[in-house]
């Protein structure tokens, strides 16, 4: 048995972020041989699933016709629009432009591919969200992608033509009780060449004891101000990147929301976002007061990302960034970031005045920014999509 230490960790951390979504490097021409397709189902099938149950069934697809039907299937399904979405975005900036060139191609060529391969699982989800169905088959379709990645070829995780499943299942033969979970074109990749992508880090989307609780490092035991506590909060709006960025940079709108900011203003030559601009925000809290905060733009980067540290630019009080994401569709993902320290603030008399205590403060500080973050995004969505319904 091969133990663990002995496993090329490099050779699998390769694999696991080299294992894309290809379309457009799929090579037509090049046959796919069965026992390729035989092999990595082998190694597909020892991912977990529930209850140690033999429940994974696979359609290998390499009749023309059949290739052919699921190809119109596909365009049905989401083909037809993915390419008229790849006509009109061509030649623009706009950031689904590349996702829709190369999902267009797809569509375009599905039935020239060598094999797809539909991977099923015994029974039907009942609609419930409990686990226990696809919980038992992701991570074997997934297994599948990257065996096939380490051997050279190349596939795309496709989803859309489930919504074609009564036409799939009688063009397939499949059972009415057995669940189809994916469509993955199969063949080898016109060069090997594939490397990482930039991904967010995980230390931003990794939450420790709780939903939305981030730190620079850390998190020690207890807690405390050197582990750059902070909270995320997100939600998706119904309107384009540029009306969300024009709410998140309106500097007193998060006033309408919160409990705890009550208004702002740029100084004397500053009219808007820019980076290095400088901007006061007035604030109150019932045990701090109310008090003033002079505020630096750190993060001006239209339309993704607006941001500014209080107090002090090289040694700030607390650090705050509104980040842009454009989802496919034309909606937008914002984000609310808040990290605490690592200069003083108005914890700082706090902690010092009772240090046993620090962790708990922090607590209860995340805890009352984290309730007006979320006024405010919710705020925020609120705002711009009763905007965007009005045009």
């Amino acid at each position: 048995m091969l133990r663990a230490m002995n496993i090329d960790t490099a050779a699998v951390d390769l694999a696991l972020t080299t294992t894309r979504a290809v379309r457009r490097r799929l090579d037509l021409e090049r046959p796919v041989d069965d026992q390729i397709i035989l092999d990595c189902i082998d190694i597909a099938e020892q991912a977990p699933t529930g209850g140690n149950q033999s429940s994974r069934r696979w359609i290998v697809v390499r009749d023309p016709e059949l290739k052919a039907e699921l190809a119109r299937l596909y365009r049905d399904a989401a083909g037809d629009f993915m390419i008229a979405a790849r006509d009109r975005l061509e030649g623009t900036d706009h950031p689904s432009a590349p996702a829709m060139r190369s999902a267009a191609y797809l569509a375009e060529h599905l039935a020239e591919v060598p094999v797809i391969v539909i991977p099923t699982i015994v029974g039907r989800h009942d609609g419930s969200g409990s686990p226990g169905l696809f919980d038992s088959v992701i991570q074997s379709a997934w297994s599948f992608c990257v065996a096939l990645r380490a051997r050279g070829l190349g596939s795309a995780w496709t989803t859309a033509v489930l919504a074609k499943a009564p036409e799939l299942k009688e063009l397939l033969g499949i059972p009415a009780e057995i669940t189809e979970i994916a469509m993955l074109p199969v063949a080898w990749t016109k060069g090997t060449d594939f490397h990482p992508v930039a991904r967010t880090p995980a230390r931003q989307i990794t939450f420790f004891d709780g939903y939305g609780r981030t730190y620079e490092s850390g998190p020690g035991t207890p807690v405390s101000m050197a582990d750059g506590p902070g909270v995320v909060v997100e939600s998706d709006i119904a309107a384009p990147i540029e009306r969300v960025w024009a709410a998140a940079t309106d500097i007193n709108l998060p006033a309408n929301f919160s409990d705890e900011f009550i208004s702002a203003a740029w100084d004397d030559g500053h009219d808007g976002p820019s980076l290095g601009a400088a901007f006061r925000g007035r604030n109150q809290h019932e045990l701090m007061g109310e008090w003033e905060a002079r505020c630096y733009v750190d993060v001006c980067d239209e339309p993704n990302a607006f941001g500014w540290c209080t107090s002090d630019p090289t040694n700030p009080g607390a650090r705050w960034r509104f980040e842009m994401q454009a989802l496919v569709g034309g909606s937008t993902r914002l984000l609310f970031r808040l990290l605490l320290g690592p200069g003083p603030s108005g914890l700082t008399g706090f902690i010092e005045q009772a240090p046993d205590k620090e962790h708990r403060f922090i607590a209860n500080r995340l805890r009352a920014h984290r309730a007006n973050m979320t006024r405010v995004v919710d705020g925020i969505k609120a705002h711009v999509e009763a905007s965007n319904s009005t045009d």
